[in-house]
């Protein structure tokens, strides 16, 4: 749980690593193991709401979306930009494609 806490919160300032899954998994641990730690990262006001969210209604904010999408289209911008294989910049067009079509089929948050 601790593990997935800290890549959780290294992810907010890392594009690359995701946030949210860590979090989930942090507080899936805890659950089966610290009331303590899962109450304080339930009750986080940053860090609980999105898991609350994705508990209680498997719904994503729409401030979350925005960021996921924007963050895509860095990662892709910037492998073009970088001048990456033509391969490469395809396959993450696929993969974020997948990706973004997931995050933008899941329930807004109320």
């Amino acid at each position: 749980g601790l593990v997935s806490l800290a890549l959780g919160i290294l992810g907010i300032a890392l594009p690359l690593l995701p946030t949210t899954p860590f979090l989930l998994l942090a507080a899936f641990c805890f659950g089966r193991s610290s009331e303590r730690l899962q109450r304080w990262l339930l009750d986080h006001p940053r860090l609980g709401p999105p898991i609350r969210d994705w508990r209680e209604h498997r719904a994503i904010s729409p401030k979350a979306k925005r960021l996921a999408a924007l963050a895509m289209i860095l990662v892709i911008a910037t492998t073009i930009f970088l001048g990456s294989p033509g391969a490469v910049v395809v396959a993450q067009i696929v993969v974020l494609s997948l990706v973004g079509a997931f995050v933008f089929t899941r329930p807004s948050s109320p």
